[in-house]
């Protein structure tokens, strides 16, 4: 499973909102030096329990739409601070969506047309729906990007949420812009021309410095990669009620269906091993949310029915679904209790 460091700014932007970090991190059991140590990591799943619980815990809808313009810049990752600086506000974005997997849980991806450019963010390893309040977060992170690196008080065209229409005035306040709740996606869209704007932070010493730097270490995290790695992960965002077939895969990696093919077989696996493998590790991590029905799951995984789920689980795990959720939730109660007595 993947894990990624948290950004200490985040804190800072934590204490600054008058919260303590140390209460959110209790509220979903997370080790109390996340923050601070700079080596502790933690899944998109982890993530995600995070970002849930501050909105428990701190009664504010605008929490996350505040949260990126309170952490200063120079305790972003080394990336972001590089994106602060580079020529135009397109650029910008550009650098966060090639390097993003380098410090985060999530792929980010600009698509332009003649007139806007949108923004959409892709959580890595989980079909569950981002939290609202780490979207908001996002969105706006990438906003405050452009407002910083412009100096203007820069609005995007529109932003379009698939959530309830809820808290509409503050989202448009803080956007500037009209909301879409109920959209077909979640997205923020920017005019063309406000892409072109230049930075008046532009450093080109420092991107020269950094972006060989940021090339290697990318390099680096793909090489590492197998295809069949790199399948699963596809596999694994576009499994969701249907079976995805190997063409769909392909077009995602960029490739030929043949030159796949060709390559999952150098590697001594098939697609069908692979979607096989694809859907047990997204079995254990729906099984672990306690508001999904057994028969949920199995839709969610591409099963016609139930009891083919069934079966290829007890295959995986020589169990059956509800007995290891009840085997894990015991596991996680005995790990609370030894933490915390």
């Amino acid at each position: 499973m993947s894990t990624f460091k948290v950004t200490p700014g985040i804190q800072t932007g934590l204490i600054s909102l008058g919260l303590d970090p140390a209460a959110l991190l209790r509220q979903c059991d997370l080790p109390l030096t996340l923050f601070s140590s700079g080596k502790a990591t933690i899944t998109t799943e982890q993530l995600f329990g995070m970002w849930r619980a501050l909105g428990e815990i701190f009664d504010d809808p605008a929490v996350g739409l505040k949260l990126a313009g309170l952490v200063p810049v120079d305790q972003h990752h080394p990336v972001s601070i590089a994106a602060h600086h580079a020529r135009t506000f397109r650029d910008g974005l550009q650098r966060m969506a090639r390097y993003k997997i380098l410090c985060c849980s999530e792929e980010m991806r600009l698509v332009e047309d003649k007139h806007e450019g949108s923004v959409e963010f892709n959580w890595l390893l989980t079909r569950e729906l981002a939290p609202p309040l780490l979207l908001d977060a996002a969105f706006s992170s990438m906003l405050e990007l452009g407002r910083r690196g412009t100096g203007q008080p820069l609005h995007p065209l529109r932003v379009e949420l698939r959530r309830k229409g809820d808290h509409r005035e503050i989202h448009e306040a803080h956007y500037g812009c009209p909301v879409k709740f109920n959209a077909r996606r979640n997205a923020i869209v920017f005019r063309t021309s406000d892409l072109d704007r230049p930075f008046i932070t532009y450093n080109a010493d420092l991107l020269a410095m950094l972006s060989p730097q940021f090339d290697l270490e990318l390099a680096r995290h793909k090489s590492e990669q197998t295809i069949a790695s790199r399948v699963k992960w596809v596999l694994m965002r576009l499994l969701g009620g249907n079976r995805p077939e190997i063409t769909e895969v392909a077009k995602e990696l960029g490739m030929s269906c043949r030159t796949l093919q060709r390559r999952i077989t150098k590697e001594s696996t098939n697609f069908r091993q692979l979607v096989s493998e694809a859907r047990r590790e997204l079995a254990k991590h729906y099984l672990l949310q306690p508001a999904l029905e057994l028969s949920e799951t199995a839709c969610l995984l591409g099963y016609e029915d139930p009891n083919s789920f069934f079966r290829a689980f007890r295959e995986w795990e020589g169990t059956t679904p509800g007995e290891w959720r009840i085997s894990q939730r015991r596991t996680r109660n005995k790990a609370r209790h030894l933490r915390y007595g």
